[in-house]
């Protein structure tokens, strides 16, 4: 009987540490498609820069991923343009279709909306680029940029941000 227990118990420990380790591995596999997200995401937006002068003026998530796939200006206008990723890469809220549905966003593996900021209306924004991001694995966000338009990962909540010009 007190081998029985023994092996019981040897074998409770061992699934303990094969779950944890199992758990930093799925979140270590997010992180990494995060940032790589985060890379492809700053090279469209450096393409369409190169296409239309300007990176998309915009704070709204939807507008920012409706300038991506070709279909807002910088000042938001309505064009028709190239896209400048490729929406296979990306996952929306329940798979909608931008160039159907005019208000998906582009999610992060948490599921929580990428964050954009360029130039914002009543600011000094001397930020040559945007501010791109995810706000992470715990969810918090103080969404406070420092002066001249850069993101403050130090401010609370923002200490798991993974940023994509940081």
């Amino acid at each position: 009987m007190i081998e029985l227990l023994t092996v019981i118990a040897i074998i409770g420990i061992l699934s303990a540490i094969v779950l944890g380790v199992g758990r930093r591995v799925s979140e270590s596999g997010k992180i990494a498609r995060t940032k790589a997200e985060l890379a492809a995401l700053s090279a469209g937006l450096e393409g369409y820069k190169r296409q239309f002068g300007d990176y998309p003026r915009t704070e709204d998530a939807a507008d920012f991923l409706q300038a991506l796939i070709g279909k807002k200006g910088p000042l938001g206008a309505t064009i028709n343009g190239r896209a400048q990723i490729d929406l296979a890469l990306f996952r929306t809220p329940e798979d909608a279709d931008p160039f159907e549905n005019t208000s998906a966003v582009l999610i992060d593996p948490w599921d929580q909306p990428y964050v954009y900021v360029y130039k914002p209306s009543g600011t000094t924004w001397t930020n040559p680029s945007y501010v791109l991001y995810s706000i992470g694995p715990d969810g918090q966000d103080t969404p406070a940029l420092r002066n001249g338009g850069y993101a403050n990962p130090s401010a609370d909540g923002n200490a798991d941000n993974l940023y994509a010009n940081e």
